[in-house]
C-alpha cells in the first residue's frame, strides 16, 4: 500500500469495520456453493414482467424524472406511501414527516449522523443487523446491548444499563430496534414489549429507530402494531424498504418521523447523494400504482413460507437431535441457530469443505459473543438446495461431533 494513503487516512478510515457476509462473498461463490449466508430474496419471485411494464413512465414522464429530484422523494411515492400504510400506521403519515431513503440502511445512516457525536451510544438488540450497526460504529457510536428472547428484546434491562452509562458521563441517543421477524434471531417483539419500550423510551428521553424491512413478510400468526403507529410523543423513527416485498435492486426505502428530525435527516441526504434516484423512485411508483404490489405480497408470503416450512423439516432430517437449538420464525428471512457443543469457527470451515455457507454469530454481537451461533436464510436458495444444504450442514456437524 501506498504510503502517503497510510498518511492521509482519517481516524475513522482506520477504525472502521467491514461487513463480514460482504468479504465472504468470493467463497459464497465458489462453484458448487449451497448458500445460507446473504441474506436475499429469492430471483425467482422477482415480478421482471411487471416491473418492466412499469418502465412506460419513462415514456410519459421521462423530462421530470431524469432531472435532479427533490431529496426527500418523488411526490407521487410520498402519496402511495401515506395512503398504502395508513391501515398500519393508524392514520396517512403527512409528507413533512416522511423522507425516502436509498434503501433501509441510510434511514440508519442519516439518522445516526443527525443524532450521534463520536462516542455517544445506541441502544440496540444483541445480536442484530451487523448493516445499520457497523454503519453506526464507522460514524463514532458505541453501543449498549440488550439481549433478545423469542419475544424479542429484553426491554425491562434497558434502564438500568442506560442509566450506569449516563453515570460515568456517557450520552445515550436512541434505542435501535428490529421488532418483526428479526435479523438475524427471527423473533418478534411482543405487544407488552413494544409497550413498555415506548414507555422506557419517553421515561429516559431516548427516541427509537424502528427499523421494519420484514413487517409484511407474516407467515403465521396476528400482525403487531408499529411501534410508529403507538408513539403520540413523536420519538419513533419508523424505517421501511421495497427490497425484501418487491426487490432490493431498486434500492429504495422509507422513514416516517417527526418533521424536525426528518428536516434534519434531509438536509443531511442532501450531501451525502443528493436524493434517491429519481428513475427508481418513478418505477416502484408506477409498479405501486398498477396493483403490482398488492398481488405480490401474498405470493411472496406464501412462497417463502413454504421455503421455511422445508428448512425446518430438513432441520429435524439430517440435524443432530439434541445438540442444535433454534424457533421457527413466523416470518421473515432467517433461523438463527445455537451448537452448544460445536464452536461455530469449526463448524463453518467444516461446512465450507462440504460446499454449504452460513453466516457465523459473532459479527451480529457489537460487543462480542456468538461463539456457537450462526444466521440461516432460507429464501435465496432453492427447495432442492435447502434440502441438500441442510444434509451438508449435518454431516459437517456429526463430524464435528
Amino acid at each position: 500500500m501506498s504510503e502517503l494513503w497510510n498518511k492521509l487516512f482519517s481516524d475513522a478510515a482506520v477504525k472502521q469495520k467491514a461487513s463480514p457476509i460482504r468479504e465472504i462473498m468470493s467463497v459464497i461463490r465458489q462453484p458448487g456453493m449451497i448458500s445460507f449466508a446473504g441474506g436475499m430474496p429469492d430471483p425467482e419471485i422477482f415480478p421482471v414482467k411487471e416491473f418492466y411494464d412499469s418502465a412506460e413512465i419513462i415514456k410519459r414522464e421521462g423530462k421530470d424524472i431524469l432531472q435532479y429530484g427533490n431529496t426527500d422523494g418523488y411526490a407521487p411515492l410520498k402519496e402511495f406511501l401515506s395512503e398504502w400504510t395508513q391501515e398500519r400506521m393508524g392514520r396517512k403519515v403527512s409528507s413533512r414527516e416522511m423522507l425516502i431513503t436509498s434503501g433501509s440502511i441510510q434511514v440508519a445512516d442519516l439518522l445516526t449522523f443527525s443524532t450521534i457525536d463520536k462516542g455517544d451510544y445506541i441502544v440496540t438488540e444483541s445480536p442484530t443487523f451487523l448493516g445499520t450497526t457497523l454503519d453506526m460504529y464507522n460514524h463514532g457510536a458505541r453501543f449498549i446491548c440488550i439481549p433478545c428472547d423469542h419475544q424479542g428484546m429484553l426491554v425491562d434491562l434497558i434502564p438500568e444499563k442506560v442509566e450506569k452509562a449516563r453515570a460515568k458521563g456517557k450520552k445515550v441517543k436512541y434505542i435501535y430496534t428490529i421488532p418483526n421477524f428479526q435479523n438475524p434471531v427471527g423473533c418478534t417483539l411482543s405487544m407488552e414489549r413494544r409497550k413498555k419500550l415506548l414507555q422506557v423510551a419517553e421515561e429516559l428521553e431516548l427516541a427509537i429507530l424502528e427499523d421494519d424491512p420484514y413487517g409484511y413478510i407474516r407467515f403465521d400468526g396476528e400482525d403487531l402494531p408499529p411501534l410508529f403507529s403507538m408513539d403520540n410523543k413523536g420519538i419513533v423513527v419508523f424505517g421501511g424498504s421495497f427490497s425484501k416485498i418487491l426487490a432490493p435492486g431498486t434500492r429504495v426505502g422509507w422513514c416516517f418521523g417527526d418533521p424536525d428530525i426528518i428536516r434534519k435527516m434531509t438536509v443531511f441526504k442532501q450531501g451525502v447523494d443528493t436524493s434517491t434516484s429519481v428513475i427508481s423512485q418513478a418505477l416502484v411508483y408506477e409498479y405501486c400504482r398498477k396493483g403490482y404490489l398488492d398481488a405480490l405480497l401474498p405470493k411472496i408470503i406464501d412462497h417463502y413460507r413454504k421455503k421455511r416450512d422445508v428448512m425446518e423439516t430438513a432441520f429435524r432430517k439430517y440435524l443432530p437431535q439434541g445438540e442444535v437449538e433454534y424457533n421457527a420464525p413466523e416470518g421473515g428471512f432467517f433461523y438463527w441457530m445455537k451448537t452448544a457443543g460445536i464452536p461455530t469457527d469449526e463448524l463453518f470451515n467444516k461446512s465450507i469443505e462440504k460446499k454449504v455457507a452460513f453466516v457465523k454469530g459473532e459479527p451480529f454481537f457489537p460487543e462480542g459473543g456468538g461463539d456457537h451461533e450462526f444466521r440461516m436464510c432460507y429464501t435465496f436458495a432453492s427447495f432442492e438446495m435447502i434440502d441438500e444444504g441442510v444434509k451438508r450442514l449435518g454431516e459437517a456437524m456429526r463430524e464435528l461431533l
